[in-house]
């Protein structure tokens, strides 16, 4: 007798079990009030915290990617820093109040939550996504990568060990543990399931979108970052390069090219070298540019997080020892110019514009080909461009004088600390937001009668000069003065 086992099925079926759980978790844990809530939170990112270095390792041994050194900060970051953010929102029951307008708010989970998570960042996510997810009273279930599935799985099992020892319902956090297509599909179409939070490539992301259930999906990253004239270009430089070098640039807010103006090329292109980083020879620089990108334009996944030494050998190569980044000069933009669109790794390409008017052109039409609506980063100290680039670049995070990565997710600038980055409409997401609880939640309004129908009835000018409310006589005898004039002018 033949055993047949196919995966898809498998995963559907789980899939279709984790909804059913995660429902009778949620009908108990929406119950709970704001003191509970915050409770469950502050517990599992203490556990998350304190598992940060293991948690970081295990990612690294399972994908290969990025550096577990930088790991364990994204792990720290997504517990620690993303508490501290959120801990004092008010998320369930009365979150709002205003005795003057006689109206308050109440906050109402949206319910169950898909969670995609990607293998670039799998740990810190999916600790990020956990956090958000309870604060705002909701369960979740976890989609993980194929790629990073056991490390996705372990953080998982820390957060329900933490509700488990608090007495809540375990199920409020799951994960699928044979993650396909067709179990992830299931997940986002289930009539049960009330949000998708998407992070990964935009073939995912627009499946939730495509899904009939409400999404928040994030686009990929393009980031250009300019270096102006006025910058302090020896910090200019390190901060592109902490930035791009952290995990070995797997952020995608990360910065993916540089363009700087023609009168200090000299001066940015010997900061570079002095900072670790490599301009390739043409010929070299055209046996990158063949890897950087896999099938169809995509990029070469062989190759993310991975080091310039892994990328050189990769390509055939030599580098010299002590390099950081890998630097390709480039004139074009376009689907078929590797150096002009996102590689999350220590690679940058390298742009020399005439002014910053034809650097803002740049960056636009950078932006336009791939990471519209994420983030750009500027390194100046003339107020007034940076002003010009805030006003008119297509991005939802401008970061200026600070590594770009670190930045948009609100570790080194004041934005809300957060591992999803909206890209808003034109990035054609539902948000511009670094996404948190409050975007997990609906708002329901308790609003009490200030007016009655007699104080909101517009007043008309009669010909006598006085005002008399609008009824219905007062309409028909207007309506009837202007058809009699209108018949007179025939």
């Amino acid at each position: 007798m033949i055993t047949v086992k196919d995966l898809d099925l498998i995963s559907i079926q789980e899939a279709r079990n984790l909804v059913q759980l995660a429902a009778e978790a949620q009908d108990i844990y929406r119950e709970l009030d704001q003191a509970a809530v915050d409770n469950a939170v502050a517990c599992a990112a203490k556990a998350a915290e304190a598992q940060a270095v293991r948690l970081a390792k295990l990612a690294h041994e399972e994908t290969g990617f990025g550096i577990w050194q930088d790991k364990v900060v994204k792990n720290l970051f997504a517990s620690r820093t993303v508490y501290e953010h959120i801990k004092d929102m008010k998320t369930v029951g009365l979150i709002r109040k205003d005795a003057e307008n006689r109206i308050f708010e109440v906050g109402v989970p949206v319910g169950l939550v898909t969670a995609l998570i990607p293998s670039t960042n799998p740990t810190s996510t999916t600790i990020f996504k956990s956090l958000i997810a309870l604060k705002a009273g909701c369960a979740v279930i976890f989609s993980p990568h194929p790629g990073a599935k056991n490390c996705i799985m372990e953080t998982v099992r820390i957060v329900r060990g933490v509700l488990k020892s608090l007495g809540l319902p375990p199920n409020l956090v799951t994960c699928l543990t044979n993650p396909t297509l067709e179990g992830t599909r299931t997940l986002m179409t289930h009539p049960r399931m009330n949000l998708i939070l998407a992070t990964g490539g935009n073939a995912m992301v627009h499946a939730a979108y495509s899904s009939g259930t409400p999404a928040i999906g994030v686009g990929p990253g393009n980031g250009p970052s300019f270096i102006e004239r006025s910058a302090d270009i020896p910090l200019a430089v390190k901060r592109i390069f902490d930035s791009k070098t952290f995990d070995n640039g797997t952020i995608c807010a990360s910065e993916q090219s540089i363009i700087t103006e023609s009168c200090i090329r000299q001066e940015v292109m010997a900061e570079v070298k002095k900072q670790g980083g490599y301009f390739l020879p043409p010929g070299d620089s055209e046996k990158v540019e063949k890897v950087l990108m896999g099938p169809g334009g995509t990029m070469n996944a062989r190759l993310v997080g991975r080091s310039p030494e892994v990328i050189a050998q990769t390509a055939g190569i030599s580098i010299p020892a002590g390099v950081r980044v890998l630097l390709g000069e480039e004139t074009r933009v376009g689907e078929k110019v590797p150096y002009s669109k996102e590689k999350l790794m220590p690679v940058l390409g390298f742009y020399v514009e005439e002014n910053w008017e034809k650097a803002c052109l740049r960056c636009i039409e950078i932006l336009s080909l791939e990471g519209a609506g994420h983030t750009m980063s500027i390194h100046s100290r003339d107020e007034a461009v940076i002003r010009e680039f805030g006003l008119k670049k297509p991005v939802s995070r401008l970061i200026v004088n600070s590594p770009a990565a670190l930045a948009a997710i609100g570790a080194t600038a004041a934005v809300a600390p957060s591992l999803t980055l909206g890209c808003g409409a034109v990035g054609h997401n539902a948000t511009s937001d670094n996404v948190g609880p409050l975007n997990l939640i609906n708002v329901r309004r308790v609003a009490y009668g200030l007016r009655e129908i007699e104080d909101i009835r517009p007043k008309i000018q009669s010909e006598t000069g006085a005002a008399p409310l609008l009824n219905e006589a007062a309409l028909d005898a207007l309506v009837s003065r202007i058809m009699e004039r209108l018949k007179a002018n025939l």
